[in-house]
């Protein structure tokens, strides 16, 4: 098979989805609008009552604090119903400690929009989207649906993210961390890195 040219998702401006979620034991509705101002990490999984998703969203609910002290909201997608979550946040001890709103996208719209709907399963890869707090998308992620990710190199890559953003000029260096050096580019670093 050849590879076909692909759109980067880089520093569009997402669109103004709009969504029905699970949240603190109610079903509401949302768009992404709301969330204008803050950081956003929209974090799509296949599906609700499955295997490696509850180990994922485990861990975000766990590091779900540091996000929100970093001005960020997680809002987690599958293709499932906001029921199914209600269902799942009530049945399963890993899901019940999840606090970010678990957002449905039962048509695959959304997930079609970003790149990471499998039509031919209904369901999505597992796509994770940093965006900014004007809607710009900065960072993205795709892993095939056996593959795990990590909340805490997630949560770097936010905090890299917000650095850049509020230092124009500088740039973040591999596994960089807040208080590491960054670089300023240009000419003197050139062949001395």
């Amino acid at each position: 098979m050849e590879l076909q040219p692909n759109n980067n998702l880089i520093n569009q401006k997402i669109s103004d989805f709009k969504f029905d979620y699970y949240q603190d034991g109610k079903i509401k509705s949302g768009k992404i609008s709301d969330y204008k101002g803050k950081w956003l990490i929209l974090f799509f999984y296949p599906a609700d009552f499955t295997f490696v998703c509850p180990t994922e969203l485990r861990e975000l609910a766990q590091k779900y604090e540091d996000f929100q002290k970093s001005q960020a909201e997680i809002i987690s997608f599958s293709t499932d119903t906001a029921y199914s979550h209600k269902a799942w946040h009530d049945t399963s001890k890993s899901i019940g400690s999840i606090k970010f709103p678990m957002a449905a996208d039962p048509t695959g719209r959304i997930g079609m929009s970003l790149g990471v709907y499998i039509a031919d399963e209904g369901v999505t890869l597992r796509g994770t989207f940093i965006v900014d707090p004007e809607g710009v998308i900065k960072a993205y992620e795709v892993n095939n649906n056996d593959i795990g990710r990590s909340a805490d190199e997630l949560y770097r890559k936010l905090q890299a993210a917000n650095y850049v953003r509020e230092h124009g000029g500088e740039v973040c260096p591999a596994s960089w961390h807040p208080g590491q050096k960054t670089l300023k580019p240009g000419e003197d670093l050139v062949g001395k890195i």
